[in-house]
């Protein structure tokens, strides 16, 4: 939820801000009209308030007849104050509504635009070059004996798989590897609910323009996660934070409806309604929130090197950032066999907006309580296999082990099955 105080001072700042993601920029001036009449109308509510205090002490002294005229105005004064205090109320649900569909103010430098208006940050590693036709994720896990569509479909539908053998094992070793260097970086290493109450989905953003991706679960009113950002950026909702910053990391499962994404990355599990991922979350002073964002990339980076991938950093382009976001930074692994380049990771800079929504505070150096910065970014997830599988392939169809996962699977090549 954005600053009003920061609205009324600067008002062209969310409109710059709605510009660049292409949103409605006539919702800045329906939010200071609404916000000018609620406090009018509050001003209203107390000053009858205190004419109605005052005049309680005109009618305990008054006698007769003129008591009876005091005693009818007093009734009608109350009725008044009724009818103000509504007024008020009604007019600050409508604005709290209003708050709610404006999405954060983009960080100062962010690209504008839409999904492909991103800016190419950096280039790390090459791509590899194959003297031999190479196979995609799909082919080369079956051959391995490490996924299993088929059967995953056959039990729970289009969209889901088993990891079985070695699949389930790289997996274990891609977010052990991960969890083990968040942990040595300071981080508080959790395991978070996978179902969530309203406010916590509601807070960090997950139900305006995504809400379609969702699952929810009428009959409880939980919500299933798509990331453990959700759980971690509740952990302190409605609390006063003592000493900041304060990171966590998450592993958890997650789930996505993928709901408008019929046809697109159908083969394998690139796409899918279930998967595991290593989540970095930071409540920190707002002051330190642009250079904690670049440590949470920095740390992204440092994962991509240690399972020996090449990638690109984008900084993705205000319209693609969701709700919540001032600013995203995504790493994107290269996919041989698509030719391109495919997002693994994603660091977000939410600033204020989700601790405002989920009153997570800390005092200043004045003792006064304010909002934190929140921020989160991907460690490692499943989709990081596709990458892994591809880009390491043999011509014999194996696939060689990243260094840095080897103690954890004990093997240095990853050999096709006997089938």
């Amino acid at each position: 939820m954005i600053d009003l105080r920061a609205l009324r001072d600067d008002p062209e700042a969310l409109r710059a801000s709605q510009r660049a993601r292409g949103d409605d920029e006539t919702l800045v001036g329906a939010l200071l009209d609404l916000d000018e009449r609620r406090r009018s109308a509050l001003s209203s509510f107390e000053r009858l308030r205190a004419e109605q205090k005052s005049f309680g002490k005109s009618v305990s002294r008054a006698q007769g007849d003129e008591r009876q005229e005091l005693l009818a105005r007093a009734k009608e004064l109350a009725q008044q104050v009724k009818e103000s205090e509504a007024e008020a109320d009604r007019l600050g649900t409508e604005l709290d509504a209003l708050l709610r569909r404006v999405p954060n103010l983009v960080e100062d430098g962010t690209p504008p635009g839409g999904e492909q208006d991103f800016v190419v940050l950096e280039h790390i590693g090459e791509p590899p070059v194959f003297d031999f036709e190479p196979k995609d994720h799909l082919a080369l896990g079956e051959s391995l004996g490490a996924i299993d569509m088929e059967r995953g479909a056959k039990v729970s539908g289009a969209r889901f798989y088993y990891l079985t053998g070695v699949g389930a094992r790289l997996q274990y070793a891609l977010l052990n590897l991960a969890m083990e260097q968040a942990v040595a970086a300071g981080f508080v290493p959790m395991y978070p609910p996978m179902l969530v109450k309203p406010e916590a989905m509601e807070g960090t953003g997950f139900l305006g323009a995504h809400a379609a991706e969702v699952y929810h679960l009428e009959q409880d009113d939980l919500y299933l996660v798509g990331t453990s950002e959700v759980p971690l950026a509740g952990y302190h909702m409605g609390e006063i934070i003592d000493a900041l910053p304060r990171r966590y990391v998450a592993w958890s499962s997650c789930f996505r409806r993928e709901a408008g994404s019929y046809g697109k990355d159908t083969r394998g599990i690139i796409r899918v309604h279930q998967f595991d991922k290593v989540e970095m979350f930071s409540y920190c002073d707002p002051a330190d929130a642009h250079a904690e964002h670049l440590r949470l990339l920095d740390w992204e980076k440092q994962m991509l090197a240690k399972v020996e991938l090449p990638y690109r950093v984008i900084d993705v382009a205000a319209g693609d950032l969701g709700s919540s976001a001032a600013r995203k930074y995504d790493c994107e692994a290269w996919v041989p066999t698509q030719n391109t380049y495919r997002e693994v990771t994603s660091t977000s800079n939410c600033t204020e907006f989700q601790a405002r929504r989920l009153s997570v505070r800390h005092k200043d150096a004045d003792g006064r309580s304010r909002p934190v910065a929140t921020l989160n970014g991907t460690l490692a997830t499943t989709r990081w296999m596709v990458a892994i599988l591809e880009n390491h392939q043999q011509a014999d169809g194996s696939v060689r082990v990243p260094e840095a996962l080897r103690k954890y699977l004990g093997q240095d090549v990853l050999e096709p099955v006997k089938r």
